[in-house]
C-alpha cells in the first residue's frame, strides 16, 4: 500500500489545522485551576440538595448543621492553603 504525502498529514474533521501542534501549548497552570474550578463546582453540587433538604430533617438538626460546617471549614482550609500556596495566581 502506497501512502503519499496526503495520507501522513494531520488533519482535523477533514481539514488541515491551521497552526502547527507545538506552537500553541497550554500552561501546565491552565489545567490546575481548571480542575479547581471543576473541585468547587462539585462542592456547590452538595451544598445546593442539602440546603434544600434541610427544613425536612426531622430529628437531630443542630447534628446535621455541624457536619456540614465541619465540611465547609475544610473546603474553607483547602482553598485558602491554595492561596498561600500561590496555586490561584495567573502568570
Amino acid at each position: 500500500m502506497d501512502e503519499g504525502p496526503v495520507d501522513v498529514t494531520p488533519y482535523e474533521c477533514g481539514s488541515r489545522p491551521f497552526e502547527a501542534v507545538d506552537k500553541h501549548r497550554f500552561s501546565v497552570k491552565f489545567f490546575l485551576v481548571a480542575m479547581l474550578f471543576i473541585l468547587f463546582d462539585i462542592e456547590a453540587a452538595f451544598l445546593i440538595p442539602w440546603a434544600v433538604t434541610f427544613k425536612s430533617f426531622a430529628a437531630d438538626k443542630a447534628f446535621v448543621l455541624g457536619e456540614m460546617l465541619v465540611f465547609l471549614g475544610i473546603l474553607v482550609a483547602g482553598y485558602l492553603y491554595l492561596l498561600w500556596r500561590g496555586a490561584l495566581e495567573w502568570e
